[in-house]
């Protein structure tokens, strides 16, 4: 009898460690809120673990085709608990707090990352991502080589942009705003070895006709989605306070995917490239 209640025992004990192995294998089920955290899984080839984004993850195209859970600043509970995601990847941007609360109120797992638009906050959300999806050793070797690719860019910035003051151009309602520091736009230039002419500015403000006209920066920066809301090229290029501008005169407007400039994802060393090499010309 006792043989038989040892047995007994040691089967129920293996059933149990096989159950908690294999729940311990299961692959996590994963919302991810911000277009750069997106573009790292992806960049990671852990896609498969996605079953939801934010309307900020427009890249690749292929996060385009999951579920939305809206824009991560203000992201939406139920679709997060419709998506039946047991883990949510965000930056210290999300929210709003009270409901990262309660999704970690009912079981969830909310992982937050450093949100910063520098190279360390990268390397740290990189590492986060990679080690919540069990790869960090590919997480690693990622942050290492953007790392890499972007010192080696220095050199180029500091020779090449060195002289050149710029202007970051936004506009989400069609009425220009100047990007200071403490922004992501600054970080850009300040990588890219632009001096930016708003440098004193803190944040994003407002930006009237008589102020625009006395920055006369020698390059204007700006992305896709404002130099639509603008009216395209010939209405950024002929509105008043810029048009007289060095940068207007000689046509030095560097257009640029939202995402691309201002996200600090793994595609860093792209848009660092490509706005040094624009700048330089």
């Amino acid at each position: 009898m006792r043989i038989y209640y040892s047995l007994t025992s040691l089967l129920l004990l293996f059933f149990i460690a096989s159950f908690s192995a294999l729940a311990l294998a299961t692959p996590p089920r994963v919302v991810s809120l911000g277009g750069p955290l997106t573009e790292i899984i992806y960049a990671l080839n852990a896609e498969q673990h996605l079953v939801a984004v934010d309307q900020s993850s427009v890249y690749p195209a292929a996060a385009n085709q999951l579920p939305k859970v809206g824009y991560y600043r203000q992201f939406s509970v139920e679709g997060i608990l419709a998506s039946k995601a047991d883990m949510v990847l965000a930056t210290d941007q999300a929210g709003p707090p009270q409901a990262l609360a309660q999704l970690r109120k009912m079981g969830i797992k909310v992982i937050i990352l450093p949100g910063q638009a520098n190279l360390s906050a990268l390397s740290q959300r990189i590492r986060g991502v990679a080690t919540a999806l069990n790869q960090p050793q590919q997480g690693e070797q990622l942050a290492n080589k953007i790392s890499q690719e972007v010192k080696a860019l220095q050199p180029t910035a500091r020779t090449i942009t060195s002289t050149s003051s710029a202007l970051m151009l936004m506009s989400r309602s069609g009425e220009p705003e100047g990007a200071g520091k403490n922004t992501s736009a600054d970080a850009m230039m300040q990588l890219a070895g632009l001096h930016n002419v708003l440098a004193q500015q803190q944040g994003y403000k407002p930006l009237s006709r008589e102020g625009m006209a006395a920055l006369r920066p020698d390059v204007i920066i700006t992305t896709t989605s404002t130099l639509s809301s603008m009216g395209g090229m010939a209405g950024l290029l002929a509105r008043p306070g810029l048009a007289q501008s060095p940068a207007a005169k000689n046509k030095r407007v560097i257009v640029m995917d939202d995402l691309l400039l201002l996200g600090f994802g793994p595609r860093l060393p792209e848009a660092l490239r490509q706005l040094i090499n624009t700048a330089k010309y």
